[in-house]
Order: C-alpha cells, then sequence, then structure tokens
C-alpha cells in the first residue's frame, strides 16, 4: 500500500486482480466542489449502484434460484454490451455464485447442469460460454 497527497493506493482480488485507490473524504469534497466533470459522474455512479441494489434486492425477494442465478452470469457475460455469446473471463466458482445468488453450491450445480443441458451454456478450454438464449429463463414468468 503506498500513500500520495490524501490518496492510498492498495491492490486486492475481487473476480480479477485489482488496484484501487482510498480518497480522503476533505479532498473528496474538494474534488466534486472544483470539478464539475467529476461530480456528475460520480452522481451518476451512485445512482446506478442504487439502481443495482434495488434490482438484486428486488431479485432477492421476488425471483427464484435459477433466475437469480441466470441474471447474474448474464451480467458477468456483459449481456447486451455485445451481440454475440460472452466468455465469462474471470473463471467463476459455483461457490462464489452460490454467495452471489443466496443459495448453495448444490442448487448452482444442478441449475448449471440444466443451463448447459438446455444449450444456454457451454463450459470449454476458455471458460464458460453464456448464450443470450439464457435471457428466456429470466423473462420467463
Amino acid at each position: 500500500m503506498s500513500r500520495r497527497s490524501g490518496v492510498t493506493v492498495a491492490t486486492a482480488t475481487a473476480l480479477t486482480d485489482c488496484n484501487f485507490d482510498k480518497i480522503e473524504k476533505s479532498l473528496m469534497v474538494r474534488i466534486l466542489r472544483e470539478n464539475h466533470d467529476v461530480s456528475e459522474l460520480f452522481v451518476t455512479h451512485l445512482l446506478m449502484r442504487n439502481i443495482r441494489y434495488e434490482a438484486d434486492l428486488v431479485g432477492q425477494l421476488f425471483n427464484s434460484s435459477e433466475k437469480r442465478l441466470a441474471r447474474i452470469l448474464l451480467l458477468l457475460s456483459n449481456f447486451g454490451k455485445e451481440i454475440k455469446s460472452e466468455v465469462v473471463v474471470p473463471r467463476v466458482s459455483q461457490d462464489t455464485l452460490a454467495q452471489m445468488v443466496g443459495t448453495t453450491r448444490s442448487r448452482v450445480s444442478h441449475f448449471m447442469n440444466n443451463f448447459r443441458k438446455n444449450g444456454f451454456i457451454d463450459y470449454n478450454d476458455q471458460g464458460l460460454t453464456i448464450h443470450s438464449s439464457l435471457l428466456s429463463i429470466v423473462l420467463h414468468e
């Protein structure tokens, strides 16, 4: 971890290796007041994050584990940003998916096997390929 003028730089491991900066509150307040573009970007980020939290909460309350898993796989594959099927690049364990969905690893394994059997996903040497047809699971009532 290194430190420079109110900013702490560190390395962490999430789904992939990453670096993050921690900005002291006083510095962030000053930047937000002085730079309209940064302020607008930051507020947009906060609003989008809150919308995502609300969608996750609604999904947790009203959707089945299978739908939640399908939604997470689509999000991981950046569905909607490309027309073709996407490979989930980092490889995510079934335990991690189970934690994200809020269910057990055995349920995730069961759903993943069903998704593969129905042609919604493929496993290969590069990882997991998500097909756009998986969206039908999320949209099915």
